[in-house]
């Protein structure tokens, strides 16, 4: 999908300002605690995502958040399709005071990829 230019500055900068993590590294984050949120629309979600995830959308996150993870110091691994929307939430995430919120890397594609490569199993939760 090819974004605006204004949309790629905006989630180019978030990145900037968040930790990425790597979709090798997402079963011993969540086997250590951590939360997937998975902030993409319903239908997306509806059609897959990660095991245990759980779901808020983008357009929701900051007015539903704090019901749904109220514990400000939750290590929150959010992930879109690819980076930018996961990455956009994080970043508000984090300005919320959330300072553990993270995005992984490459999104739900990337891990995807990873887990299909054979090289390790889905997150348990």
């Amino acid at each position: 999908m090819a974004y605006s230019e204004k949309f790629q500055k905006l989630g180019d900068a978030a990145r900037a300002r968040v930790v990425g993590v790597d979709a090798k590294d997402v079963d011993d984050l969540v086997a250590g605690g951590a939360v997937l949120l998975d902030i993409r629309d319903k239908e997306e979600f509806d059609a897959g995502t990660m095991p245990g995830a759980l779901h808020l959308s983008r357009g929701k996150l900051e007015m539903n958040v704090e019901a749904m993870l109220p514990d400000l110091s939750t290590t929150i691994l959010c992930f879109c399709n690819a980076n930018h929307r996961g990455a956009l939430s994080a970043d508000a995430l984090r300005a919320m005071g959330y300072d553990n919120a993270r995005v992984i890397t490459g999104g739900l594609n990337a891990w995807r990829a990873h887990t299909e490569n054979g090289t390790a199993g889905p997150p348990s939760t």
